[in-house]
């Protein structure tokens, strides 16, 4: 009697199709799962590209990220923007674009992975994307229409089709190793075009490098035409020249500011995320609205062609907080705007005008809102066309902008200046007053500890504290400093310029070892002395006493 084999001990095991097909899945999804999100990614790229490249042939301000990022600035809150300005302050518009690709690059990359899933669904997806660029794009308060869509439709529609066919790549099936036999194995037919992918990734990502880098190309120079205009521009003398500064008007501290602020350091602060680049001559002014009997166009050579003044002016924004940066003293010059209201014939409302509101409006669509009494009542408000003896950098308004002294800027200093209508503050509100801040801004008495640093550790001694005080359009009468809870000390006052600059001041403090708070107030010729109550900069400015802590050693 022979042994019988065991038939199940001799047979390999097989396994079952089900099984095969899906550990092939599972070894496949992490690869394939990593190549999806690349594929949004370069989908997401290829549409910003396409979209800086078409932005070109429309104009900058086009291009999808500067609208989302417009559109985004509108419907900030006051108290966001000012939290922006605070932390960033000059790098606050980079970070919101930074911010803006950084979400996109999350929105493409989840597509991606849809994608996988749902090819169509993924590629209509980065048609959403266009769809909220072409959105923002018209909602802009200077768009040009249909021509600001084209950028974010075009590069929506490029990022699609490539999201499209790079998830096709992946989803492509290929031959089972025995197809030749005729046994077609199923776990095979999951496999992808790696060849096919990586030559399509590649070229995709080549391409939309290029086609962003000509496009960001052609938007940088596509203001040559207004560079060229500034540079070949001469300004006439002033028919009323500014007095010469007073010898006393800077005191010699280390680390105080400049009596007069270098164009290149005066602080920024507006809504634009590109600089407008308006050519001189192409630049026109039209003053019309309530009360205007005579409404008058005028070119920037008419501009020059009118007496001109010249006077130092500090300005500052409202979004300055106790003791921050955002002030600033230049030598202006420009057109008396009052003269031109009344060769409009114009009248304040105090002589019985129908206006009391000037609202400018800006070449990207700002609005400012300033009253009509403040501009006519004999302060040296101006249509500025220079600034410390040479013509307005793009930064601050070129060709022209308007500034009043002793208002905040929100309220005067209307940038890249087009037109100015009169009406009244019960008919229309401007920008910032539809975001909650005051519709009149007068600045506030305000003083700043320039030196020491806070936290700064001098030696016990003679330690020199300094720093500017101003209130335009009042002048400042004393400057007092105190140590710790001791009493308020006078300073040594600069000599002043006019009342519608800042003025230095300095104290020497005999420092003894350990820490101290140094405080500053101010009080102006109207006998104000300035505030102690602390509070935020909406809706109307700061206010608020400055200190600095310091340790001495």
């Amino acid at each position: 009697m022979g042994f019988r084999a065991n038939p199940a001990a001799e047979q390999p095991r097989i396994t079952p199709v089900s099984e095969k097909t899906e550990k092939s899945r599972n070894t496949a999804s992490r690869p394939r799962l990593a190549l999806g999100t690349l594929s949004g990614l370069l989908a997401g790229f290829a549409a910003l590209a396409v979209a800086e490249l078409v932005a070109a042939g429309v104009r900058p301000q086009a291009g999808p990220v500067v609208a989302v990022g417009g559109a985004a600035i509108d419907r900030t809150p006051a108290a966001v923007k000012d939290w922006a300005i605070r932390n960033f302050g000059t790098n606050d518009k980079l970070i919101l674009q930074l911010g803006i690709l950084a979400v996109l690059a999350v929105f493409a990359l989840a597509l991606g992975v849809v994608a996988l899933r749902h090819r169509r669904a993924g590629a209509a997806g980065v048609l959403v994307f266009g769809a909220v660029g072409t959105a923002a794009a018209l909602s802009r308060p200077d768009s040009k229409g249909f021509t600001d869509a084209l950028p974010s439709l075009v590069g929506a529609v490029a990022g699609a089709v490539l999201l499209y066919v790079l998830i096709g790549r992946l989803l492509a099936r290929r031959p089972g190793p025995d197809e030749a036999s005729g046994r077609p194995d199923p776990a095979a037919v999951e496999g992808w075009n790696r060849r096919g992918f990586i030559v399509a990734a590649t070229v995709a990502a080549a391409a939309s490098a290029g086609a962003g880098a000509l496009g960001r190309s052609l938007n940088g120079s596509s203001g040559k035409e207004a560079v060229a205009s500034r540079r070949g521009l001469v300004l006439p003398a002033a028919d009323s020249p500014a007095r010469a500064v007073p010898k006393g008007a800077g005191v010699r501290v280390a680390g105080v500011s400049p009596f007069i602020t270098p164009n290149t350091k005066f602080y920024r602060v507006d809504t634009a995320l590109v600089v407008p680049k308006v050519v001189a001559g192409d630049w026109r002014l039209r003053i019309h609205g309530d009360g205007v009997r005579r409404p008058l166009t005028l070119s920037f050579d008419d501009l020059l062609r009118r007496e001109l003044i010249e006077r130092d002016i500090t300005l500052t924004c409202v979004s300055n907080e106790v003791g921050g940066p955002y002030v600033g003293n230049a030598r202006w010059i420009g057109v008396r705007l009052a003269d031109l209201l009344a060769e409009c014939g114009v009248a304040p409302p105090s002589k019985g005008g129908p206006a009391d509101q000037l609202v400018a409006r800006s070449v990207d669509g700002m609005t400012i809102g300033t009253p009509v009494e403040d501009v006519m009542d004999g302060r040296d408000a101006m249509l500025a066309v220079g600034m410390n003896g040479e013509p307005l950098p793009f930064e601050h308004g070129f060709p022209v902008r308007m500034l009043v002294p002793g208002l905040y800027g929100y309220v005067s200093a209307c940038k890249w200046i087009k037109d100015i209508e009169l009406t009244t503050f019960d008919a229309y509100d401007a920008y910032w007053v539809k975001r909650d801040w005051a519709r009149r801004a007068p600045i506030k008495t305000q003083s700043r500890i320039d030196t020491p640093k806070p936290f700064a550790r001098p030696k016990a001694g003679t330690v020199m504290v300094a720093g500017v005080a101003w209130a335009q359009g009042r002048g400042i009468d004393k400057v007092e400093v105190r140590i710790d809870d001791g009493p308020w000390q006078a300073t040594t006052l600069a000599a002043e310029d006019t009342q519608d600059t800042w003025r230095q001041w300095s104290f020497p403090w005999q420092a003894t070892k350990g820490g101290h708070t140094l405080t500053v107030r101010a009080t102006d010729r109207t006998g104000e002395v300035q505030t102690a109550e602390r509070t935020g900069t909406v809706p109307d400015g700061a206010g608020g006493r400055h200190s600095v802590v310091v340790t001495v050693e």
